[in-house]
């Protein structure tokens, strides 16, 4: 199961990744308007979240789905 890419979860994994939108967007295959529109609160289709939660998990950081969400680094 995918996790939810909230809000709050693209902002901690950006912040994590100390990437501003328009450099962490070309890494994920988006926009920086789409990181934008997310970060936002904007809706955003089901593929796209997909390809930025995988891209994220590529570049090291797992979108948490627990009591609350969020981002962390994974260990190596």
């Amino acid at each position: 199961m995918t996790a939810k890419l909230t809000r709050e979860a693209m902002r901690a994994a950006r912040a994590l990744l100390g990437m501003t939108m328009q450099e962490l967007a070309p890494k994920l295959g988006v926009s920086p308007t789409t990181l934008n529109g997310i970060e936002l609160g904007k809706p955003v289709r089901a593929s796209t979240e997909a390809r930025i939660v995988e891209g994220l998990s590529r570049l090291g950081v797992e979108i948490l789905n627990g009591d609350g969400t969020g981002a962390r680094l994974r260990k190596p």
